[in-house]
């Protein structure tokens, strides 16, 4: 029997920090406890990267540094969140068995000297996983000081989620004989009539990395579904094991920003929470300048990062676990790492404005952490890592983020649920599909799927991100952006839900069918009733050029239709698509066929007033985020900005109480 999570009764955001006992001198350990606490931190996270401490040889374990460091953070009062090893296999383990590194996608083996050099669909790496995982959760699994668990640490990282090894191609022919029973159901899934692509064995198919050219879409297609199996049964197999051994304690994985490597709902299925780590500068360098309307915003937000950039990823994490068909997102989330100084591994790395880590903070919370925990207590002295900063500078001196945490009032932060009436649907396997051919430079699904979410932003507007076969009751609007697969079943739900959603849709929708084909009835499949129209054209638009919607210009791509019952709200001005519909409307729902923010925000607004919502048009920088009945005013600008009566500083957030809101 599975006890739930051990109750941490949050009245008001918490703080933690991640720190590295094992990196500095044990006489260290208690000043450092001791301060933390006196800052105001609950929680520290630690040993995501021990095991060569834990295990420095083959089965002989050195628990001593580690039961010291776990007491001297109980006696000061702190409570431990430990992390599984396994992200950094020791050397030793490698020399043993080489065949647990991974393959990348050029076919060379990667080496020991970083961190994530292990293979998913490594048998021998699995049950040494699990061996460190029982080893950790026996010694630790019921102390009192320890309230939870992180399984590795940051799924993927380095490119390692899918792996190329002779392990990988074994489990994945086998995975794809489970799923389709026989090669001719293969053949028919995939299309392989198709340049003779055709198999007689299972043993004939390869992974899809060396062809002479592109691979066919669905191989690859299911490779990363088989890949995302294999981190997620990864994964399972160290919850169950901490299950059973540390009962009543919460488990959680720390996910990154705009990461597209495997189905993170899929992954999230074992946890109590999701959790991810949050470096707002340099995930804006991460996600390039054609995910925002204007490349020069990406030098405006250097200093802050952009703030929809941030609020994307905390939306998406508060909603991963528990999102699937089972039910709505679950409340809550944790910030595990937060940057509170400058990032080392960014192209770029500028100082964070002065105000930013209360900033990032106070944002975190509205969007529904209950948690935020700095990344890290003192700036390594060794390693890789030496130009990342901490709360500490290397000489143990506070840095400027310290300040900054030691400022805030966490009693502004009451605890507290996020309620939003508006879903943003997302899934992985649309993403996967529509990247491998994207067919226009410049656009990507996380460039569409975000310039929608941008413009809900600026409408002053909260936000769910869900999954497509989520429950969506209970929604004024849906919106989905690029909602590129499309089954029957997920069809027969959406057309459920605009019984009492207004459904917005956007190019490419419906696609691709389940094995990644184009449905025999072309675009919209399944869908074609629902929408009233099917798909005449798209243009592909080179970088430079533009196509008109009514005052409006698109970019990168444009698609036009065929009403079959539909209306159509704008037209094509110009061009080979000249008065062909480009926005169209049936009952409840709408389909933007145009790649162009200021038609998407154009569109929006009036579905949004028309369901009730109380939109508001918020300058760039400037957004509003509410958490159960308080609402957080943000001003992500350098210089200060009045808007609707406020004056708002440069690089700040200010808490409105329901009396306070005027929009």
């Amino acid at each position: 029997m599975t006890l739930p999570p051990l109750s941490l009764n949050f009245s008001y955001l918490e703080l933690g920090v991640c720190d590295y006992p094992e990196q500095v001198p044990a006489d260290r350990w208690a000043g450092y406890a001791a301060a933390q606490k006196a800052l105001g931190l609950r929680f520290v996270r630690i040993a995501e990267f021990a095991w060569s401490r834990m295990e420095p040889r083959p089965g002989v374990y050195d628990w001593a540094w580690c039961d010291q460091a776990t007491e001297t953070y109980a006696a000061a009062g702190l409570q431990v969140v430990f992390c599984t090893p396994t992200a950094a296999p020791p050397a030793w383990l490698v020399e043993l068995h080489p065949e647990i590194l991974p393959v990348g996608r050029d076919g060379q083996v990667k080496t020991f000297g970083s961190r994530r050099h292990y293979d998913f669909s490594s048998p021998v790496f699995r049950e040494h996983s699990r061996r460190i995982t029982r080893a950790l959760a026996e010694r630790y699994g019921q102390h009192p000081a320890v309230v939870g668990w992180q399984t590795d640490n940051e799924f993927g990282w380095g490119d390692t989620a899918q792996t190329y090894s002779p392990a990988a191609r074994l489990a994945f022919q086998g995975w794809l004989e489970r799923r389709y029973g026989s090669v001719e159901a293969l053949n028919e899934a995939w299309g392989n009539v198709f340049w003779s692509m055709e198999y007689s064995a299972w043993s004939q198919v390869p992974l899809p990395n060396h062809a002479v050219a592109e691979v066919n879409p669905s191989h690859a297609l299911d490779f990363m579904r088989f890949s995302s199996d294999q981190v997620a049964e990864f994964q399972e197999e160290q919850v169950a094991i901490l299950r059973e051994l540390s009962p009543g304690r919460f488990v959680t994985h720390n996910y990154m920003g705009f990461f597209s490597a495997y189905d993170h709902y899929r992954v999230s299925r074992s946890l109590d929470f999701a959790s991810w780590d949050s470096y707002p500068t340099g995930t804006l360098e991460a996600i390039g300048e054609h995910h925002l309307a204007d490349p020069a915003l990406a030098f405006e937000f250097a200093r802050t990062g952009h703030p929809d950039v941030t609020a994307f990823n905390h939306d998406l994490y508060r909603g991963v676990v528990g999102s699937g068909a089972e039910g709505k997102p679950a409340p809550g989330f944790w910030v595990m790492e937060q940057q509170c100084g400058q990032v080392n591994w960014a192209p770029s790395n500028p100082l964070p404005a002065g105000g930013a880590v209360e900033l990032w903070t106070a944002q975190a919370w509205a969007h529904g952490a209950d948690v935020v925990s700095y990344f890290r207590w003192r700036a390594a002295t060794m390693a890789q890592e030496v130009l990342h900063s901490g709360l500490l500078r290397h000489d143990e001196k506070p840095d400027r983020g310290y300040a900054e945490v030691r400022a805030l009032d966490l009693e502004q932060f009451p605890a507290g649920v996020v309620t939003a009436k508006v879903a943003l649907l997302h899934d992985y396997e649309s993403l996967w599909l529509y990247d491998m051919q994207k067919h226009a430079e410049g656009i990507s699904y996380w460039a569409q799927t975000f310039a929608y979410y941008r413009a809900l932003r600026s409408l002053g507007i909260d936000i769910d991100i869900v999954h497509p076969d989520a429950d969506l009751s209970g929604y004024a609007v849906t919106v989905a952006p690029a909602l590129t697969l499309m089954t029957p079943e997920r069809a027969a739900h959406l057309e459920e839900a605009a019984g009492h959603s207004q459904l917005v849709f956007g190019p490419r929708t419906a696609f691709r069918t389940l094995s990644g084909r184009t449905p025999e009835t072309g675009q919209f499949g399944p869908l074609a009733a629902l929408v009233g129209a099917s798909l005449c054209s798209y243009d592909s638009l080179r970088p430079g050029m533009e196509q008109a919607v009514g005052g409006h210009r698109a970019h990168h791509w444009a698609e036009s239709y065929e009403l079959q019952g539909a209306e159509a709200l704008h037209r094509y001005r110009g061009g080979p698509l000249d008065g062909q519909p480009a926005v169209i409307r049936q009952g409840n729902v709408t389909v933007i066929g145009a790649h162009s923010e200021s038609l998407i925000a154009e569109v929006l607004e009036p579905l949004l007033t028309g369901t009730g919502l109380q939109t508001v048009r918020l300058p760039e920088g400037v957004r509003l985020s509410r958490r159960g009945a308080v609402t957080l005013l943000q001003n992500w600008n350098a210089g200060a900005v009045h808007w609707n009566g406020q004056e708002l500083a440069g690089v700040s957030s200010r808490v409105l109480h329901a009396t306070e809101v005027h929009v």
